[in-house]
């Protein structure tokens, strides 16, 4: 059984409505406050999916921590237990909410994965996330959920992934060109125009938006005039289109999803098949015993202190591949329970390149330094010194 989006948003503000009023009445609520994975973390949403997640300090902090003794924990675990969910402390400071019927869980799942997918709509990561051509692939009536300057990005990644050098407009003032595709060739650049127009699916296209596209594209010199729609054509569009002789094409919807479905079979779930053993290889003998930023760290632990180093095999803007470096200990206490890591990169280090330890992240400046976030760990340039690590809890 599938929910309704109004249905599920539903089931979360009461979640969090009767947690927040639970916690008020009992004077717990200081500094505390309901988040989504999303916002939280960043990432693509795992099954079974968090519904909400809740931060807290203060008297709450004692009490989810099972530092009071007034059975509250209790309490409030019967409270989350009676709303049909369960929860999970994450990190000290935050809660991790889970239904318990598992159609729900399915349906917050399908909920959260369009959220996280419109994220991705961004000029550069559609090479890395095959998700996002994939979702409107499989359900064509999600183009109506986008918001028009989604859907001209949308298209702009789409006809990149297809081979075009494509140049996005700036959403408002642009004359009636959203989008300008260009095909070089040896004979001369063939420039196309494209509007876009994301309307109701009622709402047919008339002839006056047409008209205006193909006047655009004909003060442009443009070879070609292309208007895109996720609904229709009016009758006297499609014949006033058909006098152009090929200049102006129409694409609706049906077009869309078949771009997305094309563009869906270039980008491979593997993400170490995007990159050539041969590449990876003279990367590996490039950093090796040298500081190159291309070699990421994190560190982090719960209750401990442990270090991940990782090899940036490719990136852009807002997106990287990234792939494993195994550690070794530098120094240590005797126990190897305490000391120092340094990745390894040696001739061995190429045995970690497989669909098990190249992955893929978000990247984005922060602080005038370049960052890495895949979800789990943030990663930042390695600086060259020996990194702490203390596995005793």
């Amino acid at each position: 059984m599938a929910y309704s989006d109004e249905f599920l948003a539903d089931k979360i503000n009461k979640l969090e409505s009767v947690v927040e009023a639970w916690a008020r009445s009992r004077d717990l609520w200081y500094d505390c406050g309901f988040s989504t994975y999303l916002k939280r973390v960043d990432a693509e949403p795992t099954y079974p999916p968090v519904v909400s997640m809740m931060y807290f300090e203060g008297p709450l902090y004692n009490v989810l921590s099972e530092f009071s003794d007034d059975l509250l924990y209790e309490e409030f675990e019967e409270l989350v237990a009676s709303l049909g969910y369960e929860h999970e402390n994450i990190d000290g400071v935050t809660v991790a909410f889970y239904s318990c019927d598992e159609e729900l869980s399915k349906s917050f799942l399908g909920y959260f994965h369009w959220k996280w997918v419109c994220s991705l709509i961004k000029e550069d990561t559609a090479d890395v996330y095959h998700e996002l051509y994939e979702q409107f692939a499989k359900r064509p009536e999600y183009l109506q959920r986008l918001g028009w300057r989604d859907f001209e990005t949308l298209l702009f990644r789409i006809f990149q992934n297809h081979g075009f050098e494509a140049i996005l407009g700036p959403g408002r003032g642009d004359e009636g060109v959203d989008l300008r595709l260009v095909q070089r060739a040896p004979l001369g650049d063939v420039l196309t125009v494209v509007q876009a127009k994301r309307y109701a699916p009622r709402r047919k296209v008339g002839q006056t938006e047409v008209a205006a596209l193909y006047g655009a594209a004909r003060l442009e010199n443009a070879g070609k005039a292309l208007f895109v729609t996720t609904s229709t054509y009016a009758p006297v569009s499609q014949r006033w289109a058909a006098r152009t002789n090929g200049y102006l094409e129409l694409a609706d919807a049906e077009n869309v999803v078949r771009w997305c479905a094309k563009a869906t079979e270039g980008i491979i779930a593997d993400k170490s098949s995007l990159v050539s053993p041969q590449h990876v290889t003279r990367l590996i003998s490039d950093v090796a015993g040298r500081i190159d930023p291309r070699i990421v760290h994190a560190s982090g632990g719960w209750n401990i202190t442990d270090n991940w180093f990782a090899l940036v095999l490719k990136e852009s803007k807002h997106a990287a591949f990234l792939m494993e470096l195994p550690k070794a200990i530098l120094a240590h206490d005797g126990y190897g329970q305490m000391g120092t890591h340094v990745p390894q990169v040696d001739a061995s280090t190429i045995d970690y390149f497989n669909s098990d330890n190249v992955w893929r992240a978000k990247r984005f400046e922060e602080d005038g330094r370049v960052a890495y976030w895949d979800g789990k760990r943030l990663y930042y340039t390695w600086d060259g010194a020996p990194c702490y690590f203390n596995l005793y809890d």
